[in-house]
């Protein structure tokens, strides 16, 4: 009998950080579920079929001020208060209402601050993130480990073990698993230090994990790849996955963020990597400006060499794609099932939408421009599977084969 054709489509989902201010805060601060009921009715009108969660301390308890952040964050998923039992079934109901899931919840920050006290807050604040999933019955948290940028990375491994593995074994106990964003965040500090979140690349991730095993928390430690930062670091989806593949670790990314990046060659010429070294604006007289708006200047690290895209609204030149300096989807896509052990029905495929010129804090200017960004998304995906199950299952069935080379990893 031949292999039937069935390919297998990722459920498409959005970041509700792609409109912070959905549900206005005069409305939303005294009736925080309000936010979360809002975006899971305007992801059904986006055609989405899953939101990630966005929680983020509150504007009022934050250590980081808006003005110093180059994304500012979104707490939809609003915290000051236990989320109990009443608001889990507040939301579920929405859920029920709007047909559109949860993928996870996301809490992008530096769980190993170097000061003792802004760490200690920032744990605290994750494990109500955990509580609330395990409320919500999500199976997954997603954001960064972090770095104490004042030591080595090298030191930093300790520093995993003594204060991020208990975190991990806190999710255990609720059933979770983290899924760490792999951006190298090198905006977070004035400083020099480029790489501020040690989870940023395969080679990390691959050690981590083995400190996980260790730990009795390696099922709970994955990777919510995306590629856009795979660009800024001069990667390529291909072949990192099939790092992961011949290490033996195809199973470490468990979720994924559709978000481009087009690299400015001029910046690049420039600077090079990594990035604007000096005279970016965030220092003043010889030491780190005592006003917190500079700071967003540190940014000039990253986006002097490239700037986000959100997928299906920029033009690439197609050598940009064979010189990694640009995401292909499409290849991206046919990666990710040829190399990956995925289930592929329940792997979520996230828009995160952080193209600056079109972060419009306006609903009805923005939903088209997010409409359509979904719908490019869903499309590539369901070519890339009917790709897949061609290539990798019907004919092969049949004894066929399969025309061409395609993209190849490693190539120079």
């Amino acid at each position: 009998m031949p292999e039937p054709f069935t390919p297998r489509f990722m459920p498409i989902g959005v970041l509700t950080a792609a409109l912070q201010e959905l549900t206005p805060r005069e409305r939303r601060d005294p009736d925080p579920d309000l936010a979360i009921e809002e975006w899971l009715r305007f992801a059904a009108e986006l055609g989405a079929d899953e939101i990630q969660l966005s929680a983020a301390l509150h504007p009022s308890e934050a250590d980081v001020p808006p003005e110093a952040m180059l994304d500012p964050v979104a707490n939809t998923l609003d915290l000051r208060a236990p989320f109990d039992d009443a608001r889990a079934a507040r939301v579920r109901a929405a859920v029920e209402e709007t047909g559109v899931g949860i993928a996870d919840l996301a809490y992008f920050d530096n769980l190993l601050h170097p000061d003792p006290a802004i760490r200690a807050k920032k744990h605290a604040f994750m494990l109500r993130v955990f509580d609330a999933a395990e409320r919500l019955g999500v199976r997954a948290v997603c954001g960064f480990v972090g770095r104490n940028f004042e030591v080595p990375i090298e030191a930093n491994q300790r520093d995993f073990v003594e204060s991020f593995v208990p975190l991990l074994k806190e999710a255990k106990a609720r059933g979770l698993e983290y899924r760490v964003e792999q951006c190298p965040m090198p905006g977070w500090t004035t400083g020099d230090s480029w790489v501020n979140n040690i989870g940023h690349v395969p080679g990390t991730w691959i050690a981590l994990h083995r400190i996980c095993e260790e730990h009795d928390v390696g099922d709970q430690f994955r990777i919510h790849y995306d590629p856009s930062h795979a660009i800024l670091m001069g990667q390529d989806t291909r072949s990192i996955f099939q790092v992961l593949r011949d290490e033996g670790y195809p199973f470490l990314i468990s979720g994924f963020h559709v978000k481009g990046q087009v690299v400015d060659a001029r910046g690049w010429s420039t600077w090079g990597s990594p990035g604007q070294v000096m005279q970016r604006g965030d220092w003043r007289d010889g030491a780190p400006s005592a006003d917190p708006r500079d700071h967003v200047n540190a940014w000039k690290k990253q986006v002097v060499l490239c700037e986000h895209e959100l997928p299906g609204t920029a033009r690439h030149d197609p050598l940009a794609y064979l010189q990694n300096r640009s995401v292909d989807w499409l290849d991206h896509q046919l990666a990710a099932r040829e190399l990956l052990d995925l289930d592929v029905e329940s792997t979520p495929l996230v828009v995160e939408h952080e193209y600056p010129p079109a972060r419009i804090q306006d609903r009805e200017k923005l939903k088209p421009i997010l409409e359509g960004s979904i719908a490019f998304t869903r499309k590539i995906d369901e070519a890339a599977a009917c790709m897949f199950a061609l290539q990798s299952e019907v004919l092969p069935a049949q004894g066929i084969p399969v025309q061409g080379i395609g993209r190849e990893p490693f190539r120079s």
